[in-house]
């Protein structure tokens, strides 16, 4: 397998407003912040009785096309282990910072048997990123 991608980034702008501007700028493309209402994670640990610290601000966004999903899932549902896409944003010395993993097609095609997949989410990654480029 070859190397795997992090793609790290930051933006001045505060964390809700960077996620507030990511969730605009992705419904422009046709994407939705799948996870909205689950996404912050101090409220998500906190509603099943975790303890944080006052100021931890991690988000974990889900990014979905879901008419792409879904005819893609629909075609190979072994696609479904590379399907959920989250871009985690934080803050760290007064920035939000902003990080994606995403993978090679060589890597794809060595966890999905598929000839179209590949291609394809690669070039769903390339958006997402371009998507994250524009928010900033």
């Amino acid at each position: 397998m070859q190397p795997d991608n992090l793609y790290a980034t930051e933006t001045s702008k505060e964390n809700n407003q960077f996620v507030k501007d990511l969730s605009e700028t992705v419904n422009k493309y046709g994407f939705i912040v799948h996870n909205e209402s689950t996404m912050e994670m101090s409220h998500t640990f906190g509603n099943h009785g975790a303890e944080v610290a006052e100021d931890f601000d991690l988000h974990m966004i889900q990014i979905c096309k879901p008419e792409k999903a879904a005819k893609s899932l629909s075609a190979n549902p072994e696609r479904a282990v590379l399907m959920p896409k989250f871009i985690m944003t934080f803050t760290e010395n007064d920035k939000t910072q902003i990080r994606f993993m995403h993978y090679s097609e060589d890597n794809i095609r060595s966890i999905v048997n598929d000839e179209q997949f590949p291609a394809s989410l690669a070039e769903t990654y390339a958006k997402i990123i371009s998507m994250i480029e524009e928010a900033k």
